[in-house]
C-alpha cells in the first residue's frame, strides 16, 4: 500500500488547489516515487547536504518522468511541462522542495482525514524516510570529512592516506568551500557527524522498541512483521559508518581523538549489544518437565563474525522479576547469587548462516526442570508471578578482540505446574501483554486499563485464537461490559469510558458465578475454536449478548424464530432462544445450553434439526 493508490482513487475536489504549482498530469506520472524520497526533511539551512540532495532529486524527478513518458507514449506538451519544471527549479532546486512538500502534506491530511486507520502506516513511512535521510547525510558528511583530511595532509606536506570507503554511497558532489580551511573545517565537522551518528543509534533503538512492543502484542494475536532484514540493514549501516569514522579519525591530527573516540567506543557498544534480541520468543506460559523452542539473533553477527571465528556459545537462564529489575539497570553481565530454576539444554552455539544473513543461536530441546517460587503478595497467586529467560553471551568482535557482554530477556513467563493453572496464566500473560508499556521496569503493568483498550485486546486475542476474520461488534462489547462491571444499567456510553482493573477481569469472580470473566470468555473462544468456528465465522451466531437483549428482539418474531448466543452459566456452552406461542401468548423459551459433551457427539447444525421448533434463524434465515 502506498499513499498515492489512496490519493489517485478520492475525488478530485479533495484536493483543490494542491497542484497549482506542479502540473497534476505530472503528479500522476510520478505515482508512489515522490513518497518514497525524504522531500519533507530537507530544510534552508546552511547544511550543504540539503542543496546537494535537493538538485539530485530535481535530476531523479525529470529522469523518471521522461522514462514514464517514454513507457506511456504521452505527446509532447507533457514534455514541455518537464522541460517547464526543470529549467524553473535548476538553480533553486530548494524551492522544488517546498513545493513537493506542500503537496505530500496535502495529500496525507486528505487521505487521514478519510481513512483514520492509516496513522500508524503514515508514523512508520515517515519514520523510514527520516532514517534514510539521516544516514545519506552521515555518508555526505563522511565523504566531505574524507576530502578536507587529504586537503590538510597535502598543505601539510604529508602523503595522503586513501581509506577504503567502497561501503558508503559516494555520489554526492562536495562543495568546493570546503577546501577553504581543512582544519577548522574538519574540527567542525568531527563532532558533528559524531553526534549524527548518535541521534541515528538512537532512531534504531527505537525502532527496536516498537518491534519487540509488536512482538509482545503478537502473543495476544495481533499480526508481526517478523522479517528483521531491514532492522538489520540499520545496524550494519551504522557500524559502517561507525568504522569509517574510526579510520578518518585515526588518519587525522591527534587533538580530534580522545574525546571523539569515547563517544564513538560508546556508539558502538550500544549498537552491539542492541542488536543481541530474542527473535523466537519461548512459551509465555511454561508447564515444568515440557519441552520447549527459542531463538536467539545477533543482527550484527555476519557483519562482524565473518568465518572463520571463534564459536561462541549462548546461555539460557530462568530469571524472577526482581533479577530481571536488577538487569534493567545493569547490564554489564550480572552474575545472580540465588539459583530461581533449572533448565536443562540451556546452551546453544551463535551459528553465521550466509545464505540467509542471520547469526542465531537455536535452543531446541530446553526444558525446565524445576522452579524456584519467589516470595510473592498475599493477594497474589502463583499464576501471577512473572519471570523470563534470559540469554547472554560473551563475544569478542574488532581487531583488537574487545569483549562484550551480550544479554537479551526473554518475554515475561507464567511457569505452571499443572493443567488447571492454564487459564489464570494466560490471563496474566494476556494482561501483560496488552498493557506493558514500552521500556518498563520489568515487569510492571498497569493495575487498571480504559474498557475500550480492554475491547480491543478482547477482539484480537477471540479472532487470533478462533482464527477467523469475523470479529465482535458494538452489541458484543455491551454485553462484556456488562458482564464485566456487573451492571445492566449503565448506557453503552457511560460503560465505555469506565476503566476495568485486574481484580473485575481475573480475581474476582462474576456475581452468581464459580468464575471469573476471563475464565469464561477463555471457555467461549476455545469452544468456539473447536465446534463453532464455521457458525461465527458466517455471522450465524449472535454470540455475545444478553437475556434481556434477545427476548427484546425476538418479542416481535414469528413463531419458531430462534438465535444463537453464548450461555452465561456455562464456560464454553452455546444457549439456544426461540419464539413459541404458549397460553395464548408468544414467548420467547432457552433451550438448556448445548456443551462440549453434546456437540463432539453431533454437530450444532445437526442439533438444530433435531428440534422442530427451531424453524427460522434469527432474523430472516430458514434453518435447511
Amino acid at each position: 500500500m502506498s499513499l498515492w493508490s489512496l490519493v489517485s482513487k478520492m475525488p478530485a475536489e479533495e484536493f483543490a488547489g494542491l497542484y497549482e504549482e506542479f502540473p497534476y498530469k505530472l503528479r500522476c506520472l510520478l505515482g508512489d516515487w515522490l513518497e518514497s524520497h525524504p522531500w519533507e526533511f530537507i530544510d534552508n539551512s546552511s547544511d550543504s547536504f540539503c542543496a546537494v540532495l535537493a538538485a539530485r532529486l530535481l535530476s531523479e524527478m525529470v529522469e523518471k518522468l521522461q522514462d514514464q513518458v517514454k513507457k506511456t507514449c504521452l505527446s509532447g506538451p507533457v514534455l514541455q511541462l518537464i522541460a517547464s519544471i526543470e529549467s524553473m527549479y535548476r538553480r533553486e532546486p530548494l524551492q522544488l522542495v517546498e513545493v513537493v512538500k506542500r503537496i505530500l502534506q496535502g495529500e496525507r491530511a486528505a487521505v487521514q482525514q478519510q481513512f483514520q486507520h492509516l496513522h500508524l502506516f503514515i508514523n512508520c513511512q515517515q519514520e523510514e524516510l527520516l532514517f534514510g535521510f539521516s544516514l545519506q547525510r552521515l555518508q555526505y558528511h563522511l565523504q566531505m570529512i574524507q576530502v578536507l583530511r587529504e586537503n590538510l595532509m597535502q598543505m601539510n606536506g604529508s602523503p595522503s592516506v586513501s581509506l577504503q570507503l567502497s561501503s558508503l554511497d559516494l555520489q554526492y558532489p562536495v562543495q568546493e568551500n570546503v577546501q577553504a580551511n581543512p582544519l577548522q573545517s574538519l574540527q567542525a565537522l568531527f563532532p558533528d557527524v559524531v553526534g549524527e551518528l548518535e541521534k541515528a543509534t538512537k532512531m534504531v533503538q527505537r525502532r527496536l522498541v516498537i518491534w519487540k512492543k509488536e512482538q509482545q502484542l503478537a502473543g495476544n494475536g495481533a499480526p508481526l512483521d517478523e522479517d528483521l532484514g531491514p532492522l538489520q540493514k540499520r545496524f550494519e549501516n551504522l557500524v559502517n559508518i561507525y568504522f569509517q569514522l574510526c579510520l578518518e579519525l585515526a588518519a587525522s591530527a591527534a587533538e580530534f581523538q580522545p574525546s571523539l573516540q569515547d563517544h564513538l567506543e560508546n556508539v558502538f557498544s550500544v549498537l552491539i549489544k542492541n542488536s543481541f534480541l530474542v527473535d523466537k520468543q519461548p512459551p509465555q506460559v511454561l508447564k515444568t518437565q515440557t519441552k520447549f523452542q527459542a531463538t536467539v539473533r545477533f543482527l550484527l553477527g555476519p557483519q562482524l563474525l565473518k568465518p572463520p571465528h571463534t564459536s561462541f556459545m549462548v546461555m539460557a537462564d530462568i530469571v524472577t522479576e526482581k533479577q530481571a529489575r536488577e538487569l534493567a539497570t545493569n547490564r554489564s553481565g550480572t552474575v545472580f547469587s540465588e539459583n530461581t530454576g533449572e533448565i536443562v539444554n540451556n546452551t546453544a552455539p551463535l551459528e553465521t548462516n550466509a545464505t540467509n544473513n542471520t547469526c542465531c543461536a537455536a535452543f531446541k530441546n530446553m526444558l525446565l526442570k524445576k522452579i524456584k517460587r519467589c516470595d510473592r503478595k498475599s493477594t497474589e497467586s502463583v499464576t501471577e508471578e512473572k519471570c523470563a529467560v534470559l540469554f547472554r553471551a560473551s563475544v569478542s568482535l574488532g581487531p583488537n578482540k574487545t569483549s562484550f557482554h551480550l544479554q537479551a530477556l526473554s518475554l515475561p513467563i507464567v511457569v505452571i505446574v499443572h493443567g488447571n493453572q492454564d487459564s489464570n496464566a494466560k490471563a496474566t500473560i494476556l494482561w501483560d501483554n496488552a498493557f506493558a508499556t514500552p521500556n518498563r521496569i520489568p515487569f510492571m503493568v498497569a493495575e487498571r486499563v480504559s474498557w475500550g483498550d480492554m475491547c480491543e485486546t478482547l477482539n484480537q486475542k477471540f479472532m487470533a485464537e478462533v482464527q477467523t476474520t469475523e470479529g465482535l461488534h458494538k452489541e458484543h462489547y455491551f454485553f462484556l461490559a456488562q458482564k464485566i462491571f456487573g451492571d445492566s444499567g449503565a448506557s453503552p456510553e457511560e460503560l465505555q469510558n469506565r476503566q476495568v482493573s485486574w481484580s473485575q477481569f481475573n480475581k474476582e469472580n462474576l456475581p452468581g458465578r464459580a468464575f471469573t470473566f476471563w475464565q469464561w470468555f477463555e471457555g467461549v473462544t476455545e469452544f468456539t475454536k473447536k465446534y463453532l468456528k464455521e457458525y461465527w465465522s458466517d455471522r450465524l451466531i449472535l454470540g455475545f449478548v444478553s437475556k434481556q437483549y434477545v427476548n427484546s428482539h425476538l418479542s416481535q418474531a414469528p413463531v419458531g424464530t430462534f438465535l444463537l448466543r453464548f450461555s452465561d452459566s456455562e464456560i464454553g456452552g452455546i444457549s439456544i432462544a426461540y419464539v413459541t406461542f404458549s397460553q395464548g401468548a408468544i414467548q420467547v423459551e432457552n433451550i438448556q445450553p448445548l456443551t462440549a459433551k453434546e456437540l463432539s457427539v453431533q454437530s450444532l447444525a445437526d442439533c438444530i434439526r433435531n428440534l422442530s421448533e427451531l424453524v427460522m434463524l434469527y432474523p430472516k434465515q430458514a434453518q435447511t
